[in-house]
């Protein structure tokens, strides 16, 4: 062992992790993470720019004090409470035993595939989709496989119903609106994914709010199919992504399994005290999302006017392309102040819809990055 230095810091020598005895699939991964710069406008992780209203965070901090005396007790395991006003929120008659709750809707993910994936065991998704969904895999064990998407980045029934027949997955994610592309699925798909599945099929709707009028939600075919699983999040809408509080709504039986890899005590009386101030103030927090539709609709129409590939979006975000190095665009536009999100798929950027302000700012940054490089 080795003892600290003089000044009574580390002494010990770095190593790699190479050099640790880390899972051989694990090797020469990368960490999730995008870039938490300090810059005036960031409109890269799809966080909801409105902060939270004064009502909201007086409600809050006299739930959290009342809790504060009683830290020296471990929390509602089952969080019944929470579960309770998440499933009023809801609605769709589901009920307390329907939900389930964690911390954010990655713990959520996460607990889906300890319980249904694993070793020996497989799950699919259509990429490019949330790039946490193979990461998690990957942490459990469980194989990861690449359904297609069409050139538009949409999927369909039938394709979509080929590729869980051809390979047969444990589970099966779909998403709807669909993170980084904004697009979101028709109810055929996720039938036909049923239907062809002998597995769990689970829908993440984090952005379900944000969706345009008429966007069907999977939480309408939940009781046709106890394998079918939605996931939600109030990092989003509701503004609270500090706060990391995911859901899922599945029949009772799938609430039930998850219980039997949960970790004790799981999800904090703080948070289920905060959680439980903002749903009964949601119609304050909810009020920002017509506010954030509005500026992502500008941004879809701007950037088809200054002649750009854009994606349809049903989130609180929007892909475009047709940029060439997206990576000299994304860098320029960071000069100026602004940060967005490079995700990986070549002559696409992504940007989050803010606020009125944030968005004057994104086009004029782009504007000035289109020009210098060149491409209007």
């Amino acid at each position: 062992m080795t003892a600290p230095g003089p000044d009574g810091r580390w002494a010990g020598r770095d190593v790699t992790l190479a050099e640790l005895p880390i899972r051989d699939e694990l090797k020469g991964s990368e960490p999730y993470g995008a870039p938490q710069l300090d810059v005036p406008v960031a409109l890269n992780t799809n966080e909801n720019s409105y902060p939270v209203p004064d009502v909201v965070v007086e409600a809050i901090v006299a739930a959290v004090r009342a809790e504060a005396a009683g830290l020296n007790r471990y929390p509602d395991r089952e969080a019944v409470a929470l579960r309770e006003e998440l499933a009023r929120y809801l609605g769709h008659g589901l009920t307390v035993h329907n939900l389930w709750a964690a911390n954010g809707s990655n713990e959520v993910l996460q607990e889906l595939l300890q319980v249904f994936g694993g070793p020996g065991r497989t799950a699919l998704g259509f990429t490019p989709a949330y790039s946490m969904h193979p990461i998690l895999a990957l942490g459990t064990g469980t194989a990861w496989v690449d359904g297609r998407r069409n050139a538009d980045f949409s999927v369909d029934a039938e394709s979509a119903a080929a590729d869980v027949r051809r390979h047969d997955p444990d589970v099966v994610f779909l998403c709807s609106p669909n993170n980084p592309t904004g697009t979101a699925l028709g109810l055929d798909v996720v039938e036909a994914v049923l239907g062809a599945s002998r597995g769990m099929v689970v829908v993440d709707e984090a952005y379900a709010e944000f969706a345009r009028e008429g966007t069907p939600s999977a939480l309408t075919l939940l009781g046709a199919s106890h394998r079918l699983v939605v996931t939600r999040t109030m990092s989003k809408a509701f503004a609270l992504a500090g706060a990391r509080l995911g859901y899922l709504a599945a029949d009772p039986a799938v609430v039930d399994a998850i219980r039997l890899v949960r970790l004790p005590y799981h999800l904090s009386s703080v948070t289920q005290a905060t959680a439980l101030a903002a749903l009964a103030h949601a119609d304050v927090l909810l009020a920002t999302v017509e506010a954030i539709k509005e500026q992502r609709d500008r941004i879809v129409t701007a950037l088809r006017d200054r002649g750009l590939d854009v994606v349809p979006s049903d989130a609180n975000f929007v892909l475009f392309g047709g940029l060439g190095d997206q990576k000299a665009v994304w860098r320029r536009v960071l000069e100026a102040g602004v940060l967005i999100r490079d995700v990986g798929l070549p002559g696409y950027l992504r940007v989050t819809a803010g606020t009125p302000a944030e968005t004057d700012a994104f086009l004029a940054a782009l504007d000035a990055a289109l020009t210098e490089k060149g491409q209007q």
